[in-house]
């Protein structure tokens, strides 16, 4: 299978924890969207679920398929979330954002009961970093903000070059919030937790990308089939 094939596989199998009258977080990305299609299509065949999207890209997509939309002001407990990830470590340790919902993907994902991730075998990685780290900011003040997250990570661990995210209009890429993103190039992340406390701290930081006890389950797919890992 190629890349896009292993992403399908994955969301096929997510597909398969789907119950009628399940609240379902739908996810945002190259994989999730294979997995709105796919419940897109069980939901013509009659399935009766409803979804809140992490994204105006799923949103979009999840009214196209036919699938009924809620928001966590009408629903604010759901089943279970299905989302991708950038990178996936040993202890189901996260790194998302990519895709620039993650302040949104976090909120949902925490409403949920259950997290589940679907990703091509490439995404799980023996340690978070190689992708860079996503983190939400606002936008007043970012010269302060760049500085403040410089010393938080330097508290961690050893730094690495922050970039503030932009289109392909070259103008800075603005989230579904508002907000931008600056982007962390770290190599490897000694300690997630601990950055993740670090990075909270910093006044402006609206959200980062790492998912730390989120997921329950990892759906991976790859060139041998389908595992399915647990969170001990």
């Amino acid at each position: 299978m190629d890349v896009d094939a292993q992403k399908r596989a994955a969301a096929a199998r997510a597909i398969e924890f789907v119950r009628p009258g399940m609240r379902l977080g739908l996810g945002t990305g190259s994989t999730a969207r294979h997995f709105v299609d796919l419940l897109g299509e069980r939901v013509r065949a009659g399935l009766d679920v409803v979804g809140v999207p992490t994204s105006r890209e799923t949103e979009a997509q999840a009214k196209a398929c036919g699938i009924a939309l809620t928001t966590l002001d009408d629903m604010p407990a759901l089943d279970v979330t299905v989302d991708g990830a950038d990178e996936i470590g040993p202890d189901l340790s996260l790194i998302k954002g990519g895709g620039g919902a993650l302040l949104s993907e976090k909120i949902v994902a925490g409403a949920s009961a259950q997290m589940i991730v679907i990703a091509d075998q490439s995404k799980y990685v023996p340690a978070l970093g190689h992708f860079p780290l996503p983190i939400e900011v606002a936008r007043f003040g970012l010269g302060a903000t760049l500085n403040a997250l410089e010393k938080a990570v330097a508290a961690v661990q050893a730094g690495g070059p922050l970039a503030l995210r932009r289109g392909t209009d070259g103008h800075p890429f603005v989230t579904d919030g508002g907000h931008w993103i600056v982007d962390a190039a770290l190599g490897r992340i000694e300690n997630p937790e601990a950055l993740a406390h670090a990075l909270a701290d910093v006044p402006g930081v609206m959200e980062h990308g790492l998912f730390i006890g989120y997921a329950q389950m990892v759906i991976i797919a790859g060139p041998g089939g389908v595992e399915l890992i647990e969170r001990s």
